[in-house]
């Protein structure tokens, strides 16, 4: 239980009575096997923006796989070092609460449901289907009401998450219990208290509502650290006998130290002799932990576990390889198009790729990476330099930073060109585990160079092409006539380059996603992000106007919604199904994705509100992704489950409650401030009845 952390924490040791070898706990797997040789994938914010369950689970079996096989290799060694375990610390599931918070990008975006269901099919696909054994296990975090700060203005350290009991059921917490309905065998509590008590010692969170509440069954492992923070950060006990009592209690399972030479749950003995901890529940706190050992057959036979066959030849194999390059395409979000793209010449005189991510290779993944093999990565200039006869590049940026700037070489770059493919964006250095923002800007002198860019380039297409977890002032770009089209890709991955040629020169293949998450105009539109009310976070609760809405998205195509058909009326506690009709109206292929939400007030401002507690102004209730041929019509089919049209109550849990419901689906959320090309239909329904679903 004391020997889950890194370095000198880890691997648990060795039983050798029982027969039970060294175990290493500690394994990051978010969109890969991090610090190995093995794929890249695109960062969890942009596997968000796919909104693709199915599309989270190849990506999560693929990563599995080379978890599974660099284990494999390095028990033939006989080595436990770190990242060489099976159970995963992914994936992260917090809500985007805050856009300057410096771990957006490792989220699925700032809806409940989408996260969730994202998650789900990322679970699934690490964990597998094999009746007996689980290829790797999940581990989804960080629980719970954890989403900045990091360091600005405070460290998360000693951080108190205050929130409201609704807000904590309705927005919080759902992900999560999706995550155990998917089956996940492990969940991190998170460095933060929660409204006063620490979530690694946190009763009510821990066991009154994740086992008693959901009946799961797995481990709870801490945060790095989360556990001696208890004492040096939130000062919450001042002795580690306390500290540990409390949170196995609580109902924390193992922990994951930093790299100290006495962990804190080594009071285990202390405690149970001090009467504060009993053995029989330090023997249950155990039982999980070797449960999911079993399940990943370290104790069977080899040859009875077939993942045991599973060997490094599976590390960017080919099926790798293209899935690293459809997912990047199908994350990439088109924010603004003119007609530009996709670009109507295979070759142009002379191009320009310029920016401090045009050509840094190091800068296309995002926080907790795989480190593959060079060769299997391209940039944006390795993947677009063959559009020019002529291909001029200038970073133009000292690093993503850009507190350095050259003029000089951007003018030389862009003057008499076709077209200029500006590469911008934040990186690491300035967003990710630990590093919040305390603005949207862009960072330092890069405004400076897409305007360099925009003045010496003459009349040449300029394509601005952004690099980031959390959004960015880009009004500027927005705005002006020059600049062509820009496009979201968040953080690509090793496909960057061959995906970003593939979706600017052609319209034939699955591409393009939708934003997972509202891209505000500046920080002035949200709240302080140690507040930790809803009020004017996300699309569910703001009310202003947005740069880009949650759902929106641009395509090469022109979708219509025709009909949405569905009963008038239903009874509380059934099911509503739901079929949708509409057609790609364009010359070309796209990809659709169809966003179903409610709400139980009219969007018009008049009266009519059906429910008797505060609602979201709207929430998504389902969606689906769909690919389509030109000129055709399509029909998708849902069913709205009653929890999606239950409402919170103190008293009773959640309750679906008589009256109307106004139902909206389309290619957006209802009524955005930017329609896009695609539409939304809208009507009502009537529930008859009371149904009390209760707790969940």
């Amino acid at each position: 239980m004391a020997k889950g952390g890194s370095g000198i924490n880890g691997p648990a040791p060795a039983i050798p009575r029982l027969g039970i070898g060294p175990y290493q706990w500690n394994t990051e797997c978010l969109h890969g096997d991090v610090g190995e040789n093995a794929t890249s994938f695109p960062q969890s914010i942009g596997l968000a923006a796919t909104w693709s369950s199915g599309l989270l689970s190849e990506v999560a079996t693929a990563v599995s796989r080379e978890v599974r096989a660099i284990h494999n290799e390095n028990i033939k060694k006989k080595s436990y070092a770190d990242n060489t375990g099976l159970s995963c610390f992914a994936p992260v599931i917090n809500l985007m609460r805050d856009p300057r918070w410096g771990r957006n990008q490792e989220t699925y975006g700032e809806d409940p449901f989408l996260s969730g269901m994202l998650a789900s099919g990322y679970v699934t696909g690490i964990q597998g289907d094999n009746p007996r054994y689980v290829r790797a296990n999940a581990g989804c975090k960080h629980f719970d009401a954890h989403g900045g700060p990091e360091n600005i203005p405070v460290s998360r350290f000693g951080f108190n998450s205050q929130v409201s009991e609704r807000d904590w059921r309705t927005t919080f917490l759902p992900a999560f219990r999706y995550c155990v309905d998917a089956g996940v065998l492990s969940i991190m509590c998170s460095y933060n208290r929660l409204n006063g008590v620490p979530a690694c010692a946190n009763k009510h969170l821990l066991t009154d509502i994740l086992r008693s509440e959901w009946n799961f069954t797995g481990y709870v492992v801490s945060d790095m650290g989360a556990i001696e923070d208890i004492i040096t950060g939130h000062h919450y006990f001042n002795n580690s006998v306390d500290t540990t009592a409390a949170s196995v209690n609580a109902g924390c399972n193992l922990e994951l130290a930093h790299n100290i030479t006495n962990e804190v749950f080594n009071s285990i003995a202390d405690a149970v002799n001090q009467g504060k901890l009993s053995e029989e529940l330090v023997r249950e706190r155990v039982k999980p932990l070797f449960y999911t050992r079993m399940r990943l057959g370290e104790f069977d036979p080899p040859d009875m576990n077939p993942y045991n066959y599973i060997n490094t030849s599976v590390i960017e194999e080919q099926a790798h390889i293209d899935l690293a390059v459809e997912a990047a395409m199908k994350s990439f979000v088109l924010l603004k198009n003119d007609g530009t793209l996709p670009l109507r010449k295979n070759i142009y005189n002379s191009i320009a790729i310029i920016g401090p991510f045009a050509d840094a290779i190091d800068y296309l993944d995002g926080n907790f990476a795989a480190n593959p093999d060079p060769k299997f990565k391209t940039t944006p200039r390795k993947g677009l330099e063959s559009l020019g006869i002529v291909s001029k590049y200038a970073s133009g940026c000292n690093d993503s930073r850009c507190n350095i700037y050259d003029s000089d070489s951007i003018k030389t770059a862009v003057e008499n060109v076709d077209v200029v493919f500006v590469c911008i964006g934040l990186g690491t250095l300035l967003e990710s585990d630990g590093n919040d923002r305390s603005d949207l800007n862009l960072p330092d002198r890069q405004q400076l160079l897409l305007e360099d860019a925009v003045k010496y380039s003459g009349n040449a297409s300029i394509v601005l092409i952004s690099f980031n977890g959390g959004p960015v002032d880009i009004q500027w770009a927005d705005g002006n006539d020059r600049v062509s089209s820009i496009l979201a890709v968040f953080y690509p991955g090793q496909a960057t380059g061959v995906a970003l040629r593939n979706v600017l020169t052609s319209s034939d293949k699955p591409q393009f996603g939708r934003l997972p998450y509202t891209w505000y105009s500046s920080a002035d539109q949200v709240p302080p992000i140690v507040n930790y009310t809803m009020v004017d976070r996300t699309y569910r609760y703001f009310y202003g106007k947005p740069l880009y809405p949650f759902g929106y998205g641009l395509t090469y195509t022109t979708f219509d919604y025709s009909n949405m058909a569905y009963p008038a009326s239903i009874n509380a506690g059934d099911v509503l199904p739901l079929h949708i009709t509409f057609f790609n109206f364009g010359h070309v292929n796209g990809d659709e994705i169809v966003q179903i939400y409610i709400s139980w007030s009219p969007l018009d401002g008049s009266n009519g509100a059906s429910s008797s507690v505060p609602t979201p102004r709207i929430t998504l209730v389902d969606f689906a992704r769909l690919s389509t041929k030109p000129k055709s019509e399509n029909i998708i089919y849902f069913n709205i489950a009653p929890e999606q049209m239950a409402v919170y109550t103190e008293d009773k849990g959640w309750v679906v409650e008589e009256g109307t419901i106004y139902i909206f689906g389309g290619g957006t959320q209802p009524f955005p401030s930017r329609m896009g090309d695609t539409g939304f239909y809208s009507g009502s329904f009537k529930v008859n009845g009371t149904k009390v679903l209760g707790f969940f």
